[in-house]
């Protein structure tokens, strides 16, 4: 197996392996949480194939996710670079955001006790709170990072504009967000800003959620437990149409001698330099099988046609349900609205 190729994400040094891992699938959300030792030698076997770019949050399980990562780290941190995230909660049954400098701080206490580690690589606010200025919530970050506490600070699912102010307070050295076949209505503003302010993209469901390795009978699969079953582009009305999608990426993808999941996410990596997929997966065949996307070439008469399929209007249903707000496109109020204490 060729060497994975590291890549630089935004500009302030920050290196990592060009394919990362999405550790949340391990402890929950799809269907039930798996077995621990499996999953630490799941995570040894990508670090030692080359995958050193780990992708954890501390509402993945609640917290359990940071925990697996803190044993499976044991004697290789030097060799990881560790992602993680804070500002998304449950509390009462509902999710809820906040961004405060208090939480920023409790937070990233909690990250780092539960990972066992001294210092966070790369810290994310993995849902932005339109209560409180970006500005405060990017200071606050910024002292952590003075204090040795996190090294690179990051922003996840947040619109141009936030991404912008946030930048100016420190750089941000990258934005994780949802880019794949069939999720490519970031394009439009939030990839040519980022690229604009020289800020790295981390693609989170680059295999939208699983559905470009079975197409519709990834469905049939799922436990009640997971999530993936409320999702209004795996429902029946929307299914039948985004199968259509499906199939076609496969025809491409078996005349290329590929899977279907390695062309979408050789897609995803052919994209740019700057962008740096994290596939998710509890099975090593999976993942051996996301290394080997890394050498799956493609054309631009492939990429051309792969876009004209995946073209922005071609897929049916949302990304979340209704309920789930992304705060995607959420804007925080002005500096000048905050009150100290």
């Amino acid at each position: 197996m060729a060497a994975v190729k590291r890549i630089k994400l935004g500009s302030q040094g920050f290196e990592v392996s060009a394919q990362g891992l999405g550790c949340m699938g391990m402890s929950g959300c799809y269907g039930p949480p798996k077995s621990e030792s499996d999953m630490i030698a799941l995570i040894h076997h990508a670090v030692d194939s080359g995958i050193t770019f780990l992708d954890t949050s501390d509402i993945y399980g609640p917290h359990t996710n940071e925990i697996l990562l803190g044993k499976a780290l044991k004697g290789i941190r030097d060799r990881v670079q560790l992602a993680t995230k804070f500002g998304a909660y449950f509390e009462g049954g509902k999710g809820n955001i906040r961004g405060d400098p208090a939480y920023v701080r409790t937070a990233c206490e909690g990250s780092l006790k539960r990972l066992d580690i001294d210092c966070i690589d790369l810290y994310y606010q993995h849902r932005i709170d339109t209560q409180v200025p970006i500005e405060v919530t990017t200071g606050e970050l910024k002292k952590l990072v003075e204090e040795g506490k996190i090294k690179y600070i990051g922003l996840s699912e947040a619109s141009a504009s936030t991404i912008r102010r946030a930048h100016a307070v420190h750089p941000i050295t990258a934005v994780q967000l949802e880019w794949s076949l069939w999720s490519r209505d970031v394009e439009e503003d939030i990839i040519p800003t980022c690229r604009e302010l020289g800020i790295g993209i981390v693609a989170y469901s680059p295999l939208g959620r699983g559905f470009f390795s079975l197409g519709s009978k990834l469905v049939e699969n799922l436990s009640n437990d997971d999530f993936r079953k409320h999702l209004p582009r795996f429902q029946p009305e929307n299914l039948e149409h985004n199968k259509k999608l499906f199939d076609r990426v496969n025809d491409i993808a078996q005349r290329k001698g590929c899977t279907s999941s390695q062309l979408a996410l050789s897609w995803v990596h052919h994209l740019g330099d700057d962008v740096c997929p994290i596939p998710g997966t509890t099975k090593i065949d999976n993942l051996k099988q996301n290394i080997a996307a890394l050498s799956v070439k493609l054309t631009s008469e492939e990429m051309a046609e792969l876009e004209s399929i995946a073209a922005f209007d071609n897929v049916k249903g949302e990304r979340y349900m209704s309920d789930f707000a992304t705060w995607k496109n959420s804007e925080t109020p002005p500096l000048s609205s905050w009150k100290t204490a």
